[in-house]
Parts: C-alpha cells; sequence; structure tokens
C-alpha cells in the first residue's frame, strides 16, 4: 500500500497552511489556517473493511521547561515522546482519498466537535486536548486534526508522521473518548497493510534558512 499527498512530497516541509501555528511577523508563532492536507492512497490489499488513520509527531520534548521560554532553548539532546495530531478510524473501505481541508479548515478554540466525523468516520481526540488543559481561552477536547505547532526553540526540526492502516473488520473497537494509543492497540492483530508518508515542520528561525 502506498500513501502520498498533493500537499507535501515525503520528507518535505509541510506548508503553513496546513499548520496550527505559523512564524509571525511580530513575536515567535501566530495561529495557522490549520487545514489538513491532501492524503491518497493505492494497493490497496483484498479483505479490506475499513481505515485507519494516524498523525503523529515523535519528536516533542519529553520535558517542557524550556518550552517557548526566552533566552533558552530545548536541545536535541532531550529524549523524545509521540504526540498524535489526528486519530480517524472506520473509514469507509472504498475510500482512496481525502481532500485538503475537508477535516479542518482553521483553529477551533475549545476543540472540534466529535467524534462523529466525515465520511463516516470517527475521530479521536489528539494531545492539544492535554497541551491546553490548563489555558482558560483555549481548554477542551480537542478532536480530529490539528496540525504542527513546535516550541519556536526547539533544536530539532520535528517530524509528523501519517500512517494509514488496513483493516479486516469494519468498526474499530474504541467508544466514547479515545486517543492514539488506544487505537494503536486496539488495532493491533488487525492490520492488513500499512503506510506512511511523512513531513517536517519548525518554527524555529534558526532552522528556517
Amino acid at each position: 500500500m502506498k500513501l502520498s499527498s498533493q500537499s507535501f512530497a515525503d520528507g518535505a516541509r509541510i506548508p503553513d497552511e496546513f499548520s496550527f501555528c505559523i512564524p509571525a511577523a511580530e513575536g515567535h508563532a501566530c495561529l495557522g489556517s490549520n487545514r489538513n492536507p491532501h492524503l491518497a492512497w493505492s494497493g490497496v490489499p483484498a479483505g479490506t473493511r475499513s481505515f485507519v488513520l494516524i498523525c503523529h509527531d515523535p519528536d516533542v520534548p519529553s520535558k517542557g521547561d524550556d518550552v517557548n521560554q526566552e533566552g533558552r532553548v530545548v536541545p536535541a539532546s532531550l529524549p523524545r515522546v509521540d504526540f498524535f495530531h489526528w486519530v480517524v478510524v472506520d473509514l469507509p473501505a472504498d475510500l482512496r482519498e481525502i481532500a485538503a481541508g475537508s477535516f479542518s479548515g482553521e483553529v477551533t478554540p475549545g476543540g472540534k466537535n466529535g467524534p462523529e466525523g466525515p465520511l463516516g468516520s470517527r475521530q479521536g481526540i489528539n494531545d492539544y486536548t492535554a497541551w491546553f488543559a490548563g489555558d482558560e481561552t483555549m481548554r477542551g477536547n480537542y478532536h480530529g486534526y490539528d496540525g504542527p505547532c513546535p516550541p519556536w526553540n526547539d533544536e530539532l526540526v520535528h517530524r509528523y508522521v501519517f500512517t494509514l492502516y488496513a483493516l479486516d473488520k469494519e468498526c474499530s473497537s474504541v467508544d466514547g473518548q479515545f486517543g492514539g494509543a488506544q487505537v494503536r492497540n486496539a488495532i493491533a492483530g488487525h492490520v492488513l497493510a500499512e503506510a506512511r508518508l511523512t513531513g517536517t515542520y519548525t518554527l524555529n528561525p534558526a532552522l528556517l534558512g
């Protein structure tokens, strides 16, 4: 199975229109258009009954002490953890493409509604839910796609890994409010094939070139 995009090439920088935050003319960052990128796939195995789509950033700092702090940097040597940006289950078996902007077209303070999503899908909460938990203006349950917003002082360029799974079952065994780790566990033993596409993003001026 192969996953591709008209929005960016594998290994290339994700365009700003697909990001939660973009470089600001004044200051470090401001909110972006937050559109989901275009995705298309081919080579689907026989017996596929649904798809699951997960986007995660494996380069998120494991400690937030230096994140977005003036006069400090997030060192490249700091251990990193996963941050889920998009979790979608129950995509129909005959689907071969997701149009840019069809799942997300803006930043929604407090998060998008869910779990019901476009095309008969269900969408899990992403990790902005925890990130904004202490922010009065932004807190809420963030369902669906919310794009890159890496620390503007991080020495690492972040990777955003879009993974599509072809499953042998129509509905994933998750209910209510679910996240990326739960979905990964739920689909174990039901994956017929998987494909990945990776984009990159940074807000660090020193790395933008």
